[in-house]
């Protein structure tokens, strides 16, 4: 290592001009560790300060000019060079000073006096700036202001939070403050731009979000998020996610550019966040959209996103400091007077949030742990002698049962739970019917595990619906005995429970259905019953001939309702018989029959024409715009479940070629894309299915229009694939053809998506259509300059594939592989000598297409002998001394022909190159 400062430096120097700035840090480093002259050390440092420009890091470049300018004052590199850092450091005002001093020392220098202009104008652009925020905020907060300007200056001011300059300018110039006066205007517009500013001036800026977060305080944000405004109340829970994001270390934070932020100790404000929201779970003075921001705000921050990371330290902490918080809220009964302020999503948004604290549970202490609580709570809210309370512990086990299904199960076979479900069942309240109802149509959500349900479930729901002379508990205590009745997945079950009544039922169904005047608690309720009764043959067809009962499901399905979207997706499955049924082996059934046992037979109604005028008529109502809505949903309502049940309707409505146009009208070619992208496997390859049935006959560009059509090729190409079955494997195919025949930029997608492989493999296929198919598509690829650099490579067969199926005896594969050997040896004069060394039979071959009976195949095979005559001249002398020449004199020899005159030209242009190359003469000097 060198010791001599001076050699370091220059050293460096040569790292500088070499555009290696880290090995010039270091030199410079490493001198100015050595050096003990004055005069060195300020060039040292000034140099080490250029570095530090080059790599952005303005902070340290403008610490190192002020060491070199404290050991000498006019030091005019050093001087310019912090003006420069300090310029990027947004600090105009003392960049300004030390360009004005560069000035004064060399007057005549043009690049300080253009540094000097552009500061000038840069300050005062930014008081111009800082002059105008003040506006905005004098015209916000005067009450006399017009609304037009108004309503102009609250936009401006989002917009300019959004803007690293503009939040920081407004962060600089008491800002928060002035926000802050907006938000206690109590003005909802004001309100609304003030946290939407906010929310834009958190963004990715950890020191910004944090002072924020302090100055506005915790409480003042969940009590703004507590507001009975859906619009405020979103906006405020976006303003604490942004927050959260920060301090969680998830934006987007650029440190060029800007003073390295301070490093925040953010656990403390993390906890005390979370504490505030779980508070607001349980206080009355929250409302239920506000309670509703909270729950998700824990749903999305507390879990962890990854299973991997070892660290679930903030469910123990919620799970500790706030289950019971949850429970409770769980455990809510709405028709009660005592009720927290609740919408129709929150318990179910609860449930979920109990559901995913328990699986992100790394152990059984953990969980036995989670599991004690809960029964301490339950046992709390039992007492015989008040049945209010008691009515409580069961809706918190109907919330479990909704979360973690086992758990709930455990807490079912508690002792008293049973005991007390029994006696609600027998009670004459109509709130305790209910509430024992719900239980036990959630307990037979996963009947294989609800032992006691199956046991007892039956019966106690039949007594309730005999009983209850109240419609709302009567149709409730219905869709307990259709879950039960459905267990077996056929109509057979859903009749003996419901004792023959299924069409009477599914009209009452219907009838509610159809009331917009009753509540939506009721209505969901409807499509929660005809989702299990719509097994039933009959009620399938009665409901797809009711419109407005269909017309009524579909605008239910807008709502923002997870188990709507889940029961109007498995009547719509029901009713387009999507579901997979099993086939029922005839010597099965013959010795079913002879043991006396019931065997399902296929009801008339369940039969393909039925099915297809079901489909028609869901078509014409509308279905496709509907499911289009439900696929928009947010990700904890449209469960992967819920997705697949939609997948299903989508590919049962796409059998038809002639209905593929109206689904892609109404949008459904757009709300398939996701469905094969996420969900489960089933779901996926469904969505996939019918994305390739859409891509086969439609055209790209109105089907999946802009950038959207690239989103398609995955899902295609997922389907070629060995466990995918035949029909799968061709629809995806002609999908590809459609695809690669529209642009390179398509084919290049096909390429990066690995499908070539698979494309070449279905080229082998017995399969006369997959082979088609696979073939046709390689026509179309073999355009692309990749593609066919992979057929010039050594030591692979996919020439000999393609010139042996020149050769086959299906017409259409003939076709296919005449043009792409055509294309290739058009494009690639290499592959023209290749072809004839691939098989012996390439002559042979070659004859064939050009006396084919087909004109398209002879057309190109007359285009293949055109391009290895024009290839070689020794290609072409062999072509000549074969029959060939016979062939192609034969052809040029015929007369003009409309129809046939593409042939007659190339074979004329082949006996023409013949006589340029002298193979062959003229017939006047032969």
């Amino acid at each position: 290592q060198m010791e001599n400062p001076i050699q370091l430096k220059e050293e460096g120097n040569k790292y500088f001009q070499a555009s290696d700035y880290e090995k010039a840090l270091q030199s410079y480093t490493q001198a100015i560790k050595l050096n003990k002259d004055k005069a060195l050390q300020a060039v040292l440092y000034r140099n080490r300060a250029a570095c530090f420009l080059k790599k952005e890091e303005y902070a340290k470049a403008a610490s190192d000019a002020s060491r070199a300018i404290d050991i000498n004052a006019s030091d005019i590199k050093a001087l310019y060079r912090r003006s420069q850092a300090l310029e990027k450091l947004g600090k105009l005002d003392q960049a300004f000073k030390d360009a004005q001093k560069c000035a004064t020392l060399e007057p005549r220098n043009k690049n300080f006096q253009e540094t000097l202009r552009r500061l000038g104008a840069d300050i005062q652009e930014k008081v111009n700036a800082n002059s105008r925020v003040q506006k905005m905020f004098e015209i916000l907060l005067d009450e006399n202001s017009d609304k037009e300007k108004r309503e102009k200056a609250a936009n401006n001011l989002i917009v300019l939070g959004r803007e690293e300059a503009g939040a920081e300018r407004i962060f600089q110039n008491n800002g928060v403050n002035l926000l802050l006066q907006l938000i206690e205007t109590k003005n909802p517009e004001l309100i609304l731009a003030a946290v939407r500013t906010l929310s834009g001036m958190c963004t990715g800026h950890k020191a910004r979000a944090t002072a924020i977060l302090h100055y506005l305080g915790i409480d003042s944000i969940c009590m703004w998020m507590s507001v009975d405004n859906e619009e405020i109340s979103l906006a405020v829970c976006n303003l604490l996610q942004t927050i959260t994001d920060c301090l969680l270390g998830q934006g987007k934070e650029e440190h060029h550019g800007k003073e390295e932020a301070l490093v925040l100790d953010t656990k403390k404000d993390l906890r005390m966040i979370t504490m505030r929201l779980l508070d607001m779970l349980v206080s009355k003075k929250v409302s239920g959209q506000g309670r509703d921001r909270a729950l998700n705000l824990l749903n999305k921050n507390i879990p962890r996103k990854d299973l991997k990371d070892h660290d679930n330290s903030r469910s123990i902490f919620v799970i500790d400091n706030g289950l019971k918080k949850i429970l409770k809220v769980v455990g809510q009964i709405p028709e009660m007077p005592d009720c927290l302020p609740l919408t129709e999503n929150t318990q179910l948004t609860a449930s979920v949030l109990l559901n995913k604290l328990y699986d992100d549970l790394r152990c059984d202490p953990e969980r036995d742990n989670y599991r004690l609580i809960c029964e301490e709570y339950i046992k709390s809210k039992i007492d015989p002698q008040d049945m209010d309370k008691t009515l409580h512990a069961v809706q918190i086990v109907s919330g479990v049962l909704q979360g973690p299904f086992d758990l709930g199960n455990k807490l079912l076979g508690m002792k008293g739970v049973m005991e007390m479900m029994v006696a609600l069942c027998g009670s004459e309240r109509e709130i305790d019917q209910l509430v024992a109802v719900e239980a036990l149509i959630h307990a037979s959500t996963k009947l294989s595990r609800a032992t006691f349900i199956i046991t007892n479930g039956v019966t106690l729901l039949k007594e309730i619906y005999k009983k209850t002379k109240n419609e709302k508990i009567k149709i409730r205590a219905l869709v307990g005995l259709c879950k039960l009745g459905s267990a077996g997945g056929t109509d057979y079950g859903l009749r003996q429970f419901a004792e023959g009544s299924t069409e009477k039922l599914a009209k009452q169904c219907r009838k509610w259905l159809c009331n917009t005047s009753i509540d939506a608690r009721t209505r969901k309720w409807a499509v929660e019953g005809l989702s299990y009764l719509t097994l039933d043959a009959d009620v399938k067809d009665d409901f797809v001939e009711d419109e407005p009962a269909l017309k009524a499901m579909f605008d239910l399905a807008k709502a923002s309702d997870k188990t709507i979207l889940y029961s109007v997706a498995s009547a719509l499955v029901n009713c387009t018989n999507s579901y997979d049924t099993k086939e029922l082996v005839p010597e099965l059934v013959q010795l079913a029959k002879f043991s006396k046992q019931h065997v399902p037979e296929e009801h008339p109604k369940d039969k393909k024409d039925f099915v297809v005028k079901r489909v028609k008529r869901l078509l014409k109502a509308g279905v496709v715009s509907a499911l289009a809505c439900m696929v928009k949903a947010d990700s904890a309502i449209l469960t992967d479940q819920s997705k697949e049940l939609i997948a299903r309707v989508f590919l049962a409505l796409c059998e038809d070629p002639k209905d593929r146009g109206t689904i892609v009208a109404q949008g459904g070619g757009k709300a398939l894309i996701p469905l094969a992208v996420e969900g489960t496997d089933v779901g996926k390859i469904k969505a996939s299915h019918a994305l390739a049935k859409i891509a086969a006959i439609s055209n790209p560009d109105i089907a999946f229009p802009g950038e959207r059509v690239y989103e398609v090729v995955r899902p295609l190409v997922s389907l070629l694939n060995t466990e995918r079955d035949g029909l799968q494997n061709y629809e995806a195919l002609l999908g590809l053809t459609n695809f690669s025949g529209r642009s390179d930029k398509l084919r290049l997608k096909i390429i990066k998506e690995k499908a070539l492989p698979d494309i070449e493999n279905y080229m082998f296929e017995n399969h006369d259509q997959l082979r088609q198919a696979a073939t046709e598509c390689m026509c179309n690829l073999v355009v692309n300059k990749e593609v066919q650099e992979r057929f010039v490579a050594d030591g692979n067969d996919r020439l000999k594939l393609v010139v042996l199926l020149c050769g086959e005896d299906d017409e259409k594969v003939q076709v296919a592989a005449a043009g792409a050997l055509a294309m290739l040896t058009a494009a690639q004069k290499k592959l023209c000598t290749k072809m004839t060394q691939v098989t012996t039979q390439w002559l042979e071959i070659l004859q064939r297409l050009c006396l084919h009976d087909n004109m398209e195949v002879q057309h190109r095979g007359l285009v293949i002998a055109f391009n290895l005559i024009s290839a070689d001249k020794e290609l072409a002398k062999k072509l000549v001394e074969s029959e060939l020449l016979e062939i192609l004199t034969y052809i040029g020899k015929q007369e003009d022909h409309p129809k046939k005159q593409h042939i007659i030209g190339v074979a004329r242009d082949c006996l023409t190159k013949c006589m340029d190359y002298e193979l062959i003469k003229p017939l006047s000097q032969a």
